[in-house]
């Protein structure tokens, strides 16, 4: 009853024994197997062979299963020894004839000419996806090259109808300047006297030609110079290599001149060294000195000796006398800076034109007022110094100079 069953299951869907696992797969293959060749009934062995030839003829996957597996190797040489008289003998032909390797080759052959066709059935619907992807922007490419060409057709158009219209101007101002020269010409026909015409008329003439000709010598020398162009540039550039070549040529030889004295140098020999030193001595012995004696050489010496003391003293002299006017300039800049920085005569009082008595008066008071700026400057907390630099300069009160400057020695004065 259960072949039976998996029989019409198989006959009406046969793609659901597939969808089972692999363990009841064989599970139902060994229990089909086993009622074939154990049970004696003919009826079961007849469902069983049916069954199985059912299911190896539906699903390759079973059949490459029973041709290929090690659990059913034996399968197909137990089948061919079963009786040949029963009334499933066509069946078990059959079965063994599926179990052949030549039928299972033909199965595997055909297994893969599906699997080709499949493989060019996707391969074909991915390039027609593809190209279809494409034709978007394929038109859009063809209608670009539509439109660039019907653009480049209506330039065309519009240029040959601007050269059209060029072409027409051109010929109406020929046939105005025709009619305004054979008018001009009437006119002057008709205010040349008749004996005159004649000679208007070579004038006229000889004008033509002379502008013809100017035009066709124009153009024959045009013509000449287009076809001698190429021998030109080949003339300018032999020139220019005969140049260079020359530069260089003069340049190669100059140094050869230079360095062709030191190469005409010989050694001096022995005999030339001996003529060399006659030759000098013949020149002393020609060009004698003045003698001079022991006792001459030693007055010249001591004179020698005594215009350099001379010269040193006067030098000492110099620089004492140099040294004297630049204190003497340092003490006037130091005076005329005091006199600068002095009160006016209304705001002086009666000790301050006493500092000016003396030349170095001047100089003690400011060294004294530098003291005491500087003292107060150190005495003072150190939140008053916030926020000055060292260069600033500070201001004392004049309240503060207590002491009187007739107390002070100073050098080179007087008491008062």
């Amino acid at each position: 009853a259960v072949m039976m069953m998996l029989q019409n299951i198989l006959q009406i869907n046969s793609g659901d024994l597939l969808r089972i696992g692999r363990k009841a797969l064989y599970s139902i293959l060994d229990e089909v197997i086993f009622k074939l060749f154990s049970t004696p009934s003919p009826v079961i062995r007849s469902t069983a062979t049916k069954l199985l030839l059912l299911m190896a003829e539906s699903h390759q996957e079973i059949l490459i299963l029973l041709r290929q597996s090690t659990c059913y190797k034996g399968l197909r040489s137990l089948l061919s020894k079963q009786e040949t008289g029963t009334e499933f003998s066509q069946e078990l032909r059959q079965l063994v004839g599926l179990l052949c390797p030549t039928v299972c080759q033909e199965v595997e052959e055909q297994k893969l000419h599906q699997a080709a066709c499949l493989i060019q059935a996707y391969w074909k619907g991915f390039q027609t996806r593809k190209r279809l992807k494409k034709l978007p922007s394929a038109v859009i490419a063809l209608q670009r090259s539509f439109r660039s060409k019907r653009t480049k057709m209506l330039l065309e158009i519009n240029r040959q109808k601007e050269e059209e219209d060029l072409k027409l101007r051109l010929q109406l101002q020929r046939q105005r300047a025709m009619r305004l020269s054979r008018e001009l010409r009437l006119s002057m026909l008709e205010i040349v006297h008749p004996g005159q015409v004649e000679k208007h008329y070579r004038e006229m003439e000889e004008k033509s030609a002379l502008i013809i000709q100017k035009h066709w010598r124009g153009y024959r020398e045009r013509k000449n110079f287009h076809q001698q162009r190429q021998s030109l540039t080949e003339y300018k550039a032999a020139v220019t290599l005969q140049r260079a070549a020359l530069k260089f040529l003069a340049k190669c030889h100059k140094k050869k001149k230079l360095f062709a004295s030191w190469r005409g140098l010989q050694e001096l020999t022995d005999a030339r060294r001996v003529e060399l030193k006659q030759q000098v001595d013949d020149y002393v012995r020609r060009h004698l000195g003045s003698p001079m004696s022991d006792v001459v050489s030693r007055e010249l010496h001591a004179q020698a000796q005594e215009r350099l003391q001379h010269y040193f003293m006067g030098r000492a002299v110099e620089e004492r006398a140099q040294q004297h006017r630049e204190a003497l300039m340092a003490q006037i800049s130091t005076n005329v800076e005091q006199l600068m920085k002095a009160p006016s005569l209304k705001e002086a009082e009666g000790k301050e034109p006493e500092l000016f008595l003396s030349r170095s008066r001047p100089v003690a008071a400011k060294a004294k007022q530098a003291h005491l700026t500087t003292l107060k400057h150190i005495q003072a907390p150190w939140w008053k110094k916030l926020g000055e630099e060292s260069g600033d300069e500070i201001d004392v009160p004049k309240d503060e100079l207590s002491v009187e400057l007739e107390t002070l020695f100073i050098g080179g004065t007087k008491p008062p």
